[in-house]
C-alpha cells in the first residue's frame, strides 16, 4: 500500500512534539518549577488507531508501549527538530555546568544535543523510579528495537557507564519511516558489500541436475524456513539461518547463481568486497566484518562471500603472533557465521582451501563443475542465438566438444565476437571471430589452442 510521504512526515513531527511536551513537564517536575504537580504521564499520547503511517502501522505490529515511543521519538529529534533538545543544555546553577543527569553528548558535526541512553533514563526515572524497567526492557538486545537495529546505543570504554553511550535512530530506518521505502546500502566503508542483481532467470542458465537438486534445496529454505523454525518448532533444536558452499573453477556459475536465488525469492543479495574487509591491523578485519552481520542481521539478505578464501582459509599452526592472531580472526568469524540467521553463501575455487571447521557448518556444500558436451552446446546457443547470425561455417555443436570452456569464458567470447561484428557494422560472427575469441580466453588460463588458421 502507497502512503502519502507527507502523512508520514506529519504523524513523526507528532511524536517529536508529544516528546517537547514530556520533556518540558519533567524538567518542571524534577526542579520542582511551576507546574510541578501535574504528571508527564498525563499527557496524551499522539493517536495512531486509524493512522496510515509506514510510522504507525510498525508501531502497531511491533506491540511498543508508550515508553518505547518515547524512545524513538528521542532519537528522531536531532534528525527533524533538534531545537527539541536544546532544554537540556541548560546549566545547573548550583554546579555551573550542565546537569550531569540530563546525560548526552555535543559533537563538532552537530550543533545540536545528542542524547545518550542516560536521557531516556533520566526522561523515565527521574520522577517515577520504578520505569528503569521499561528502560531495561527498551535497550535489551533481544528486544524488537534492539534487534533489529532500529535504535542503537553505542559501545563505550569499559570504565564508562554504558548508558552513557550515543543513543540514536538507524538512518536505514528514519529513511523508512519518512518515505516508505528503505534505502539501498551502498557500498562503503562502514558497509563494505554491493547489491548484484542480473537481468537472467533460471531458464537462462545451465546447471547439471546435481547442482540443480541442491540449489532446491536452498530455495527451499529461504521460502519455508521461518515456517520450520517457528512454527514447527525447529528453533529449540537448530541454528538459525543458513550456510552453503559453492565450489568450483572460476567462470562455472557461483555468482550468478547466488544471485538468482536471492532473485526468485525475493530477496536482495549482497556480495562483499574483501579488499575493504581484511585488513593488515589486528582486530580491524573482525571489526568490518562485525559491521556487515550486524547491519544484514535482520534484513532478510542473502551475504555472498566471493573468493572467501581469504577469510575463511584453514587455520595454521600457531608458530607466531602473526599465525595466533589469524586463528584467533577464524574462530571469531566461524562465531559471527554460525550465529547469523540469515543466509550466507561461501565461493571458492577449491574446496580444500577452506577451514574444515567452516565446511561442517554448512548446510549446503555444492561443486560447480566444468560443463560437459551437452552443457556446453547449451551456453553456446544460448549466448549466440537471437542475437547474431553465425556463419554457416560454425558447427556450435563442434565448438562444444572440441574446447572445454566454463559458462564465464563463453560470455567473454560472445563480447569479444560483438565488438567484432558491430566495428564492421554487421551482425555475422565469422569462424575467425569465434576461434580468436575462444583463443584469447585460453591464453588467460596458460593454455595452447592448435586450431587457429
Amino acid at each position: 500500500m502507497t502512503v502519502d510521504p507527507t502523512i508520514n512526515i506529519t504523524t513523526l513531527y507528532k511524536e517529536i512534539n508529544w516528546l517537547e511536551e514530556v520533556i518540558d513537564q519533567v524538567i518542571k517536575t524534577y526542579l520542582l518549577q511551576e507546574g510541578h504537580e501535574r504528571s508527564w504521564l498525563d499527557i496524551p499520547v499522539p493517536e495512531l488507531t486509524d493512522n496510515k503511517s509506514v510510522y504507525a502501522q510498525k508501531i502497531k505490529e511491533w506491540g511498543l508501549n508508550a515508553y518505547a515511543r518515547l524512545a524513538l521519538a528521542l532519537t528522531m529529534a536531532p534528525h527533524m527538530k533538534p531545537e527539541a533538545l536544546d532544554i537540556f543544555f541548560g546549566k545547573n546553577q548550583l554546579y555551573d555546568r550542565g546537569f550531569t543527569e540530563f546525560g548526552g553528548v555535543a559533537d563538532k558535526n552537530h550543533t545540536g544535543f545528542l542524547p545518550t541512553g542516560r536521557t531516556l533514563s533520566f526522561l523515565l526515572t527521574s520522577v517515577t523510579p520504578q520505569l528503569y524497567n521499561e528502560v531495561i526492557k527498551i535497550l535489551d538486545p533481544a528486544q524488537v528495537l534492539m534487534k533489529e537495529k532500529i535504535l542503537v546505543l553505542a559501545e563505550t570504554d569499559d570504565y564508562i557507564p554504558s548508558l552513557n553511550g550515543i543513543f540514536s535512530l538507524s538512518n536505514y530506518w528514519f529513511h523508512y519511516f519518512i518515505t516508505g521505502k528503505f534505502p539501498l546500502m551502498e557500498q562503503s566503508p562502514s558497509f563494505p558489500a554491493q547489491k548484484i542483481t542480473t537481468p537472467l532467470n533460471w531458464e537462462d542458465v545451465v546447471l547439471h541436475y546435481q547442482v540443480s537438486d541442491q540449489l532446491s534445496d536452498i530455495s527451499t529454505w529461504l521460502e519455508h524456513g521461518h515456517v520450520l523454525m517457528q512454527e514447527w518448532g525447529l528453533a529449540k533444536k537448530i541454528k538459525p539461518g543458513y550456510r552453503a558452499l559453492f565450489y568450483g573453477p572460476p567462470g562455472t556459475g557461483k555468482t550468478l547463481t547466488a544471485t538468482l536465488l536471492g532473485k526468485s525469492t525475493g530477496r536482495d543479495v549482497y556480495k562483499i568486497d574483501l579488499s575493504m574487509v581484511v585488513s593488515k591491523y589486528i582486530g580491524e578485519t573482525e571489526k568490518n566484518l562485525g559491521k556487515i552481520f550486524d547491519t544484514a542481521e535482520h534484513k532478510n539478505w542473502i551475504l555472498f562471500f566471493d573468493e572467501a578464501d581469504a577469510l575463511f582459509g584453514k587455520r595454521t599452526a600457531a608458530n607466531s603472533s602473526n599465525d595466533r592472531h589469524a586463528n584467533q580472526q577464524t574462530a571469531y568469524l566461524l562465531q559471527r557465521i554460525e550465529d547469523f540467521p540469515g543466509t550466507v553463501i561461501l565461493a571458492s575455487n577449491l574446496k580444500g582451501n577452506m577451514d574444515e571447521a567452516f565446511t561442517r557448518r554448512f548446510q549446503s556444500i555444492i561443486y560447480f563443475g566444468m560443463p560437459d558436451v551437452e552443457e556446453r552446446f547449451k551456453l553456446w546457443k544460448n549466448a549466440f542465438e537471437n542475437n547474431f547470425r553465425l556463419d554457416p561455417a560454425i558447427d556450435l555443436y563442434k565448438i562444444a566438444e572440441e574446447f572445454e570452456l566454463a559458462g564465464g569464458s563463453i560470455i567473454n567470447i560472445l563480447r569479444y565476437c560483438a565488438l567484432k561484428a558491430v566495428n564492421r557494422n554487421d551482425q555475422t560472427v565469422t569462424e575467425e571471430d569465434l576461434l580468436q575469441g575462444i583463443k584469447k580466453e585460453y591464453k588467460k588460463e596458460n593454455r595452447t589452442l592448435n586450431v587457429i588458421k
